[in-house]
């Protein structure tokens, strides 16, 4: 899409994201944990699939791949992929089924490059069959439901991070900040606080730009959210 441009993150960020990532996850049930891990290396590995890829037919076979490989879970043993063996471990014993994570493809093909715009249909559609699927997923292994909204709204504000046109970037954030103060608004019981901790981390990314993963502020603000739920 022309408002998305596949320049890739530097790697220092990815790192920075993936150590609060873990920090959040340390908020899950021990039960839950490896399970959790596993489908956010899911999402990273379909997220470098865009990153990396220049033509948008070469990404589209490449996801169609890992949308087959998602489905075959349920019925075949994983292949020699860690991230697919993660998943078979850790997340199909919760009660996730690998057609249950395939929609999740269908958020990244969203934005695959046409040459139209990101309009609010592709926006809603990532965010639903993206985020929607992630925290509906890791919502199951914490037998919890309802988790979908809050993983919308996390989902938009990620790809808002992502967009150089500034006035789709501002649209994309101010529905993604209207969105987590709604699903934030209550205070988080401590069964959900390892996702409702995702969503804070990245609502102070619209609130505080200056405050980039790796921050000292976000690792409190993390911190009194998991103990405090708010």
């Amino acid at each position: 899409m022309t408002d998305t441009p596949r320049s890739e993150t530097p790697q220092p960020a990815i790192e920075a994201v993936m150590r609060e990532q873990a920090l959040a996850v340390g908020y899950a049930p021990a039960s839950a944990r490896e399970g959790f891990a596993a489908l956010l290396d899911l999402d990273h590995q379909l997220a470098s699939i865009l990153q990396s890829t220049t033509e948008p037919m070469i990404g589209q076979m490449r996801l169609t791949w890992w949308y087959e490989a998602l489905e075959k879970l349920d019925s075949e043993p994983a292949p020699a992929h860690p991230v697919l063996q993660r998943l078979a471990g850790a997340v199909l014993p919760g009660g996730v089924r690998g057609a249950d994570l395939a929609p999740m493809i269908e958020g990244w093909e969203a934005l695959l490059d046409d040459g139209e715009p990101l309009d609010d249909e592709r926006i809603a559609r990532h965010s639903e069959a993206r985020g929607g699927v992630l925290f509906a997923s890791v919502g199951r292994l914490l037998g919890q439901r309802g988790m979908e909204p809050l993983g919308m709204g996390w989902a938009k504000a990620d790809l808002a991070q992502h967009v150089s046109d500034d006035a789709t970037r501002a649209r994309i954030g101010g529905m993604a900040l209207s969105e987590l103060d709604l699903a934030l608004a209550p205070k988080s019981p401590k069964p959900i606080r390892t996702l409702t901790g995702l969503a804070v981390l990245a609502r102070e990314t619209l609130r505080r730009p200056d405050r980039w993963p790796g921050h000292p502020m976000r690792a409190a603000r993390l911190a009194w959210h998991g103990l405090t739920g708010r």
